[in-house]
């Protein structure tokens, strides 16, 4: 191939990139699928504009590798420390039943035990891009049910380093099917252990001398060295360069450069990502395809179905109430982003047929299109079993007590509701206090870990797990119940950083000497904002605006506070 012919794929994808993926996100489905049609429309057996690409295969197992290490960097070990009970437990049983039946069923229907161990591994896994996106847009990251979904899809992500290993062993014919498993554990073993006792001893110190330098192209260089440094490292020891980055990025996690990297690499996943999905679109056979729909058809309703019952049984067992597990269930129902790269690297390797490769691809993203139907249904199974439930009114000793680096907030009216909204948009846990039984039972039959309790009482707020949360946030609008709260929070937690909303300005002085962070004047501060709308509007400039304001918060809002007061 030579360099017009590259340059012409390259651009091919691009253009089919920028037109198709947006109409997807358009209309309110993942850029996953986008990228599949996309891969389809142009690839051999759609239009045809692309035959074959070697340099964008080549480019695009790159996107693995990145992907792999923004999960190792997402991960980190005190997150894994605070989910455990989750994460190990019900993920991993998860992960384990669901491969183990449907490499069974797969086996019974005449495969190998190595291939329907692939297939099993395969399909147990669901989709992280897909789940998150919905968790995300409706506002449940933070609910019970988002944080157990979360951390099952952590553990599957775990998973799949182990699950690529045992197929590059099986494409090496390297004994028999126990020794495969045994060498693939084994080898990861002794992989984890060096990198992440190279990885501290190095790193750390590498980014601090690189950070010194103050040249954001140099940290970006290093990053790339660190990714493909590691994974080169891995592949020259007969492992899987995905496992390297995976490592990297687990051992960066636990720096104070994490999110640097991460804003740093996110366009290179991203790009890579994107290609990788492409070219699974491009591999897909539309005739194979059409020759099998009635089987593909079956075994996508089978796998949702399947899926859904698994994970919602296992989730009763880890004392989830009937409806949270459902709706989790249902939620993780789909097949995933790692089966494509799981049964596209086996076909590769010559380790599963291509035929039943096709009709895996196909499987996987057709479940992946039926996401938000599934969870719509988990969502209504949710409201109808939630009701008929004894406990809809829980009280603050029912908090998890696995909750672990959360915020706590204190009343959950509107104010409330919106700081709930704002930290579960941004992934961050929360439980919230109210007492107010009607509001409890509403919110809770809609899946807000909101719980009856008094706040300003010690002993609910140790049962809130306030000992173990980032922050606490107090929007009760009595402004002596907020008072007794934030002392009552200074005496049981001296160290948390407690935010709250106060009634004037007198009161946020009070607040302040009682050892509240931060107190934000509701009234006040409201009109400061209404106030800079209309300098804005009557065509003061934007900066000078802003500085005006500014500089009312940085002097304790002088001259406002009487004016509030006469009102």
């Amino acid at each position: 191939m030579n360099d017009s012919e590259i340059t012409r794929d390259v651009l091919i994808f691009l253009v089919a990139a920028v037109v198709i993926v947006p109409v997807f996100q358009r209309l309110r489905s993942s850029p996953v699928l986008g990228y599949l049609a996309a891969g389809l429309l142009i690839g051999p057996h759609g239009l045809a504009f692309i035959h074959e690409s070697e340099s964008a295969h080549a480019l695009a197992e790159f996107g693995v590798i990145f992907l792999l290490f923004m999960i190792g960097l997402d991960l980190s070990f005190a997150r894994l420390r605070a989910l455990k009970k989750y994460v190990f437990g019900l993920g991993s049983l998860q992960v384990i039943f669901t491969w183990f039946l449907i490499g069974v069923i797969a086996w019974w229907g005449g495969a190998s035990v190595e291939t329907a161990s692939i297939i099993g591994g395969g399909l147990a896994l669901s989709s992280t891009a897909f789940v998150l996106q919905l968790l995300t847009e409706r506002g449940e990251r933070a609910t019970r049910f988002g944080q157990v979904s979360f951390a099952i899809l952590l553990l599957q992500d775990i998973a799949v380093i182990p699950l690529l290993i045992f197929v590059s062993l099986l494409a090496q014919g390297e004994g028999s099917f126990i020794a495969a498993v045994g060498g693939a554990t084994l080898r990861a073993a002794v992989a984890l252990a060096l990198v992440v006792t190279l990885g501290r001893l190095i790193l750390r110190p590498l980014y601090r001398l690189i950070a010194a330098t103050n040249s954001s192209e140099l940290f970006v260089a290093t990053t790339l060295l660190t990714v493909l440094g590691t994974g080169w490292l891995m592949s020259l020891g007969g492992l899987s360069m995905a496992l390297g980055a995976f490592l990297a990025g687990l051992i960066l996690s636990e720096t104070e450069y994490k999110h640097q990297v991460e804003a740093d690499i996110r366009p290179f996943r991203g790009i890579f990502l994107g290609l990788f999905f492409m070219t699974v679109g491009m591999s897909i056979d539309i005739p194979i395809v059409q020759t099998h729909f009635g089987e593909i058809a079956l075994l996508v309703i089978a796998i949702l179905i399947g899926k859904s019952i698994i994970t919602t049984l296992l989730g009763r067992g880890f004392g989830l109430q009937l409806s949270t597990a459902l709706q989790t269930g249902t939620m993780l129902s789909q097949g995933g982003e790692f089966g494509f790269i799981l049964f596209a690297l086996a076909s590769t390797l010559g380790v599963l047929p291509a035929e039943t490769t096709q009709m895996l691809l196909a499987v996987i993203a057709l479940t992946m299109t039926a996401t938000p139907f599934m969870a719509f249904l988990g969502n209504l199974g949710f409201k109808y079993l939630s009701q008929r439930e004894q406990k809809s009114e829980a009280s603050a000793d029912d908090i998890d007590d696995s909750l672990h680096d959360h915020v706590l907030i204190a009343g959950f009216g509107r104010v409330g509701q919106t700081i709930a909204n704002v930290l579960s948009i941004g992934g961050i846990s929360y439980v919230a206090l109210d007492l107010n039984s009607n509001r409890v039972s509403k919110c809770r039959r809609i899946g807000f870990p909101l719980f009856f309790g008094d706040a300003s009482q010690i002993e609910v707020l140790r049962a809130a797990g306030v000992g173990r949360a980032k922050a606490a946030v107090v929007t009760i609008d009595q402004p002596a119940s907020a008072s007794r709260l934030v002392s009552a929070l200074k005496e049981i937690a001296p160290d948390l950083q407690i935010f709250v909303r106060a009634r004037d300005n007198s009161h946020s002085r009070e607040l302040e000497l009682l050892g509240a962070t931060a107190v934000v004047p509701e009234t006040i501060e409201a009109s400061l904002q209404l106030g800079g709308i209309v300098l804005n509007s009557v065509g003061a400039e934007p900066d000078d605006v802003a500085t005006i304001i500014e500089d009312l918060r940085q002097n304790d809002y002088a001259g406002l506070s009487e004016i509030v007061s006469e009102k």
